[in-house]
């Protein structure tokens, strides 16, 4: 039996997800979906995209370890990871994935605050007295 792994990343939050054949269980951080999720339906549905698209929803089992960031980022760097190691297990995934922009990693992050500024763009209140 073969396993494979992959990274996915977004803002902070990086995910590692190992991809080995089974019956379509999803388990973060020793969790399965929906105790990590919770009531996040959203969320759910981001990390199984890649999954129900290319076919593999009931075949294949991922264990995906993830830190940084905060949920939403998370699902998305879950997804990710998700895409590349469906791309490693199946090349023909990739014409699938590709035009979803799942192999992309989103590079968006927060911007540092300024020196002189409140945040990172935002100034103080000026007065002209």
């Amino acid at each position: 039996m073969n396993r494979y792994y992959a990274t996915g990343k977004r803002k902070t939050a990086v995910s590692k997800v190992w991809l080995k054949e089974g019956s379509g269980i999803i388990r973060i951080n020793g969790k399965n979906l929906d105790e990590y999720f919770g009531g996040l339906n959203s969320l759910k549905l981001t990390v199984e995209q890649p999954t129900k698209v290319t076919g593999y929803d009931t075949k294949l089992d991922f264990d995906c370890q993830v830190m940084g960031s905060g949920l939403s980022a998370q699902a998305v760097a879950i997804r990710h990871g998700i895409s590349r190691v469906l791309v490693m297990f199946d090349p023909q995934a990739r014409n699938i994935l590709k035009p979803l922009g799942f192999l992309t990693r989103d590079q968006r992050s927060v911007e540092r605050k300024k020196y002189g500024l409140k945040k990172a763009r935002k100034s103080f209140q000026w007065s002209k007295r």
